[in-house]
């Protein structure tokens, strides 16, 4: 299966007719620095069709473990080799939502001073929810990064009556509050 550069989509349920729940995972290997590793959090954002949060409650992360209407949530083990997975029931997402985007960021407090341009690996898979077999994975992403403290990695999106996904690899040096500012999200 070739790797997925950034910008590139992909069909998930067209593809695969049955695919009723997905699990975006992401890995990642930050060398010898564990306050780095230690300090990574993968968060979900749901958003509507002009790319803004629906609210600050549709912002799954390590302190909201699932989105209001519970079709996006956080596990709470991750498997299968990624360090954060986060599941969607794609029959039960709300209609208002367009896209469920994916985040990773540097946590501040200890990580400060820290940044995504020291990992030597990141990538982002999704997997069938039934099976956990691996569906797609993007290009490492992290010979790209510098500065960055957030990244998005990639978007699970509606495409008339079926949903795909897209490798973004969008830094943002302004970490997690640039991220917000973008979509919508009051910190």
């Amino acid at each position: 299966m070739p790797l997925m550069s950034r910008g590139a989509n992909v069909p998930l349920t067209r593809e695969i007719p049955g695919l009723r729940q997905v699990v975006v995972g992401v890995t990642w290997n930050g060398n010898a620095e564990p306050v780095l590793q230690d300090n990574l959090v993968l968060a979900a954002v749901l958003c509507d069709s002009a790319s803004k949060a629906l609210s600050a409650e549709h912002f799954v992360f390590v302190n909201q473990l699932t989105s209001p209407d519970l079709s996006v949530h956080r596990l709470e083990h991750a498997l299968a080799g990624d360090q954060e997975q986060v599941e969607i029931d794609l029959p039960d997402v709300p209609p208002e939502v367009s896209r469920v985007a994916f985040v990773l960021f540097v946590n501040e407090g200890t990580a400060a001073r820290r940044t995504l341009g020291q990992l030597r690996q990141l990538s982002v898979c999704v997997r069938d929810g039934a099976d956990n077999r691996e569906l797609v994975r993007s290009e490492n992403l992290a010979p790209a990064l510098s500065t960055e403290t957030a990244l998005v990695l990639g978007e699970v999106y509606r495409h008339r009556s079926d949903w795909k996904f897209k490798v973004v690899g969008e830094g943002y040096a302004s970490g997690i509050a640039g991220v917000a500012s973008d979509y919508g999200l009051p910190l």
